[in-house]
C-alpha cells in the first residue's frame, strides 16, 4: 500500500512516498475505506513544513474521502460502495466543543489521509455529499465544516444578513458559498483585482482590495450605510482584526478562524467592548455539524470551488503552490 509519509523535524523535502502494510479488514465497529481524495489546509502546511511539530514518519492530511470497502461487525451506517469522508476531530461527535489541541486530528496527532486505505471507526466518517467526487467531498472536513459552523451553529446567519470574508481561501470561499445560499449578502476582500472579480461573479456584492485600501474596515461599514456587517469571517488574525471590528456592526459576531497574519498580538479591547460583539474562535466543528452541512450541501447544490488538482506523489508540489498564494479555493490531491 502506497502513501506519504513525513520525516522529523519536517520540511516539504522531507515528504516521501512509501509502501506500508496493508490495514486488513475492519473489527467490530470498524470500516474500511479506499482513499481517493484529500485537500489542503493551512494546517497542514504547518505540520508538513515542521512548524507545527509531528511525529517521524506521520502520514498528513486532514481531509480524506473514498470509498468503503468493508465494515465490520455491529455497523449498520456504511454499506461497501458508499462514498465517505472524514471527521477532523474524530473523538467529537455531537454537542459543545470539548478539544482545544490537535492531539487526535488525522495528518497531526494521528496518521492522515494521504494513504491508499485505511481501517477506522465508522464513527470517523460520514456519508459524502451527493455527486461529489472524492476530492469535492474532502473539502468539507476542515475549511466547509469550519465555514458552516462559523456562519450556521454559532453565528445563526439568516436571511438578509451581511457577511464579511476575508480572502479567497477555502474557509473564505466556502462562507461565501454558504452564506449566498442563505440569502445573505457578501462582502468580499482581496488584494488581488484578478481575484475580486471572481469573487464577483461568485455573488459577493461588494469588493474591496486591502492593499490599495488598508482602511477597508471603515469602507465596508460605510458600504453598509454606517451599521457595519453582521458576520466576519476572520482568518487573518491580529493583523486585520482592528480592521474587522471597525466593520462589524454593534452586537455583531467576528469567526476568528486563522492566524495568517501571527499568533498573538493586541486585541482592541476598548473597541470590542464598544461594539459588544462577539469574538469567537473556531476550529472546525463536530461529526454531527458536519452531518446538518452535507444535508444542506445536498438541498442547496452547491459544489466547492477547486483550483487545482495534484497527484498524490506531488503533495510538496501542491503545497508549494499553496505557498505561492496564487490559488483560489481549494487545492486538491487525488489518486
Amino acid at each position: 500500500m502506497k502513501a506519504i509519509t513525513l520525516k522529523a523535524p519536517g520540511g516539504l523535502d522531507q515528504l516521501a512516498l512509501t509502501d506500508l502494510a496493508d490495514p486488513g479488514e475492519p473489527g467490530p465497529g470498524e470500516i474500511r475505506v479506499a482513499l481517493h481524495g484529500s485537500s489542503l489546509n493551512f494546517h497542514d502546511y504547518l505540520v508538513c513544513t515542521g512548524k507545527m511539530p509531528a511525529a517521524d514518519g506521520r502520514i498528513p492530511m486532514a481531509d480524506g474521502a473514498g470509498t468503503v470497502e468493508a465494515v465490520g461487525p455491529g455497523v449498520s451506517e456504511f454499506a461497501p460502495g458508499d462514498q465517505v469522508v472524514s471527521c477532523f476531530f474524530p473523538d467529537w461527535q455531537d454537542g459543545s466543543a470539548t478539544i482545544g489541541d490537535f492531539s487526535r486530528v488525522p495528518g497531526d496527532g494521528i496518521d492522515g489521509f494521504a494513504q491508499d486505505a485505511v481501517v477506522l471507526p465508522a464513527t470517523a466518517f460520514t456519508h459524502a455529499p451527493q455527486g461529489y467526487d472524492p476530492v469535492e467531498a474532502a473539502t468539507i472536513t476542515t475549511a466547509g465544516l469550519t465555514a458552516w459552523r462559523a456562519l450556521i451553529t454559532e453565528g445563526g446567519l439568516k436571511a438578509g444578513d451581511s457577511v464579511l470574508v476575508l480572502g479567497t481561501g477555502g474557509v473564505s470561499i466556502w462562507a461565501l458559498q454558504i452564506a449566498r445560499a442563505m440569502g445573505a449578502t457578501v462582502i468580499a476582500t482581496s488584494s488581488s483585482d484578478a481575484k475580486l472579480e471572481r469573487l464577483r461573479e461568485l455573488g459577493a456584492a461588494c469588493t474591496l482590495n486591502y492593499r490599495t485600501n488598508p482602511d477597508w474596515g471603515r469602507s465596508v461599514r460605510d458600504w453598509t450605510g454606517g451599521r457595519g456587517v453582521d458576520h466576519v469571517i476572520e482568518v487573518g488574525g491580529p493583523g486585520t482584526l482592528a480592521q474587522s471590528l471597525d466593520a462589524v456592526r454593534v452586537g455583531g459576531h467576528i469567526s476568528l478562524i486563522g492566524v495568517l497574519t501571527g499568533l498573538g498580538g493586541e486585541v482592541p479591547t476598548g473597541v470590542l467592548m464598544a461594539k459588544q460583539a462577539k469574538l469567537q474562535g473556531i476550529i472546525v466543528g463536530s461529526r454531527r455539524e458536519q452531518q446538518d452541512f452535507i444535508r444542506a450541501l445536498d438541498t442547496t447544490g452547491i459544489r466547492p470551488l477547486i483550483d487545482r488538482r495534484f497527484a498524490l506523489e506531488a503533495l510538496a508540489d501542491a503545497f508549494r503552490h499553496e505557498e505561492s498564494g496564487r490559488h483560489f479555493g481549494k487545492i486538491g490531491v487525488q489518486w
